[in-house]
């Protein structure tokens, strides 16, 4: 089994410093891309277990792990374009992209506006290509489907959802996040006691949160229009294979997001549930979860 190399880091022409993992391979390339609450950390067991014909890379993402977070982001294609500068700045050509839940949303704008880069693409339980909507409250708690919020601000000033979490970050209060993950997404299985540990402790790195809630309400490359965001029809420039894997009871990103990807993307998808699969996979089927990447990319 290879090792994942220690942590790097790459500075960038717009002043961020991206840190990354490496896991050495063959010459087949992938890069994965990290989601919300997470970083290049989370995808340890995957990298580890992963075929040795492939090199992997991990980069955290703005704002997340060993990265700077030296400019608010306002749109998905801050993140994308951090991506292609890195890719860049590494001298990466050719290559495959593996992107979990906000990461997936992060990969689908990358692809759509540097087509030249990637040869096939993996989302992960990923975001739709409609964007992850960020509704109101009712005063019962439940979202009320008919109100979105529309700017950061609202976003920021959500008493039901962002000031909650935003306070787990701030006070470093491990147990609340590891509540929050237990209920959403480790339903099923979870990491042995020691790993939970370190991805809690890594969680705690995010300082963009509000941010990423307000990237993703606005993100929309379908030919759709939402309140949030007029649809901009760029999924039509994603003419790559593309494999969509979304778990069959995934608590986080709901089957009727997983429908649009497939709507929008149409035959150019091919579209394959994992089974007894929440929000994370990586924990719940490993051995799936890196078979039907593996075979996708071989």
């Amino acid at each position: 089994m290879k090792v994942i190399e220690q942590l790097k880091e790459v500075t960038l022409p717009n002043g961020e410093t991206l840190t990354y993992r490496m896991r050495p391979g063959g010459e087949k390339l992938v890069l994965f891309i990290h989601g919300n609450m997470t970083s290049s950390k989370h995808w340890d067991v995957l990298m580890e277990a992963f075929s040795e014909e492939f090199t992997i890379i991990a980069p955290d993402q703005r704002g997340f792990g060993g990265s700077t977070y030296n400019n608010r982001a306002s749109h998905v294609k801050d993140f994308s374009n951090d991506i292609k500068l890195f890719a860049d700045a590494l001298n990466l050509k050719k290559f495959s992209l593996v992107g979990w839940s906000f990461g997936g949303t992060v990969c689908m704008q990358f692809c759509a506006d540097h087509p030249e880069y990637c040869e096939k693409l993996v989302l992960l339980a990923s975001g739709s290509t409609r964007g992850y909507p960020h509704y109101k409250t009712n005063s019962d708690g439940s979202p009320d489907l008919s109100n979105r919020f529309t700017t950061i601000e609202e976003i920021e000033s959500d008493a039901m959802r962002t000031i909650p979490m935003q306070s787990l970050y701030d006070g470093k209060n491990k147990d609340g996040l590891k509540m929050v993950w237990n209920a959403a997404i480790y339903t099923h299985n979870q990491p042995d006691e020691e790993k939970y540990n370190e991805y809690l402790e890594d969680m705690m790195t995010q300082r963009n949160l509000a941010d990423i809630y307000h990237v993703l309400n606005t993100f929309n490359i379908s030919h759709v229009d939402n309140v949030a965001a007029k649809g901009t029809g760029e999924v039509d420039k994603i003419n790559i294979p593309v494999l969509n894997l979304y778990g069959d009871r995934d608590l986080v990103v709901p089957f009727i997001m997983t429908q649009e990807i497939i709507d929008d993307f149409g035959d150019k998808a091919k579209n394959v549930q994992l089974k007894d699969c929440g929000h994370s996979p990586l924990i719940d089927n490993l051995h799936q979860l890196k078979t039907e990447i593996e075979n996708f990319l071989q």
